[in-house]
């Protein structure tokens, strides 16, 4: 008899993890979800995940500090970072880190299966006509300085050389598109 094949959706939006669950159940998937990074580590202890959806921004944690945990459990388990907060720095740390590709949010079932299936390089991929304004690159470099310094907002601002209220009012903002 095969194994089902698992995956491990962990992100703290209840709405999303409820409608990628019905997707991935509809696919074949044995699913199981989890809102932390506590509970997604229960959980890939009891079934190790094939396939695993990690938001980056856990209310308790990182996707990036969990990633490296759930590998360990599995090591062929093929994992994308999802985010609705997606800078340079965040998606070449999670690569690093084993993911086996990084995705900004919104995103439906066939996305996220699409990026754990076609992992090799593409040459051809688009090279966008306009860079980054000013202010995304202001955005980025405060996400990779406050990755930095581990998500210390006193300590990001201190390196930014910023008041500390003034980067969070920075940070409750959304990332600016371009």
């Amino acid at each position: 008899m095969d194994q089902p094949i698992t995956f491990l959706i962990v992100d703290d939006d209840e709405l999303f993890c409820q409608v990628m669950e019905r997707a991935m159940k509809r696919r074949g998937f044995e699913v199981m979800v989890a809102q932390t990074a506590t509970d997604a580590m229960q959980l890939a202890h009891r079934h190790a995940p094939d396939y695993a959806t990690v938001d980056l921004k856990l209310e308790e944690s990182s996707g990036l500090k969990l990633l490296p945990e759930l590998l360990s459990i599995n090591p062929n388990c093929k994992a994308v970072i999802l985010t609705g907060y997606s800078s340079i720095s965040t998606a070449v740390e999670a690569i690093k880190l084993g993911a086996t590709n990084y995705l900004c949010k919104p995103v439906d079932a066939d996305e996220v299966l699409h990026a754990l299936h076609h992992t090799s390089p593409d040459p051809d991929t688009e090279i966008a006509e306009h860079p980054p304004s000013v202010n995304r690159l202001t955005w980025e470099h405060i996400q990779r300085v406050l990755h930095e310094h581990d998500g210390n907002i006193s300590a990001t601002a201190r390196s930014l050389g910023m008041h500390r209220r003034t980067l969070q009012r920075k940070l409750q903002k959304r990332p600016v598109k371009r």
